[in-house]
């Protein structure tokens, strides 16, 4: 399914937390923190300033993102588990 996110919304796929600490100790499903990293999958057009001019978006297709933990909203599309959120809580891009 292609799907096209319209304004500034951003489609992001959250990337795996690690299933270790550091020392060894494995992490179960049920005591994992909700990912706080992704790619980005899809990118809107960019919003409409108060003088009608398009904003470019400030992230592009395929980068790596943190953002918020409680941060967009969460779709399954084509068997994936995908976030849809406004460029404004995407805290940056990690390079």
């Amino acid at each position: 399914m292609k799907f096209r996110p319209l304004h500034d919304r951003v489609v992001v796929k959250a990337l795996d937390t690690e299933e270790k600490t550091k020392g060894g100790i494995i992490i179960p499903d049920t005591a994992k923190e909700k990912p706080m990293q992704g790619k980005v999958i899809a990118v809107g057009p960019g919003a409409r300033g108060e003088d009608g001019k398009l904003q470019p978006m400030g992230v592009k297709v395929g980068e790596k993102i943190l953002y918020g933990k409680w941060s967009g909203t969460e779709v399954k599309m084509d068997g994936q588990e995908l976030l849809i959120m406004k460029e404004s809580d995407i805290m940056g891009v990690i390079e």
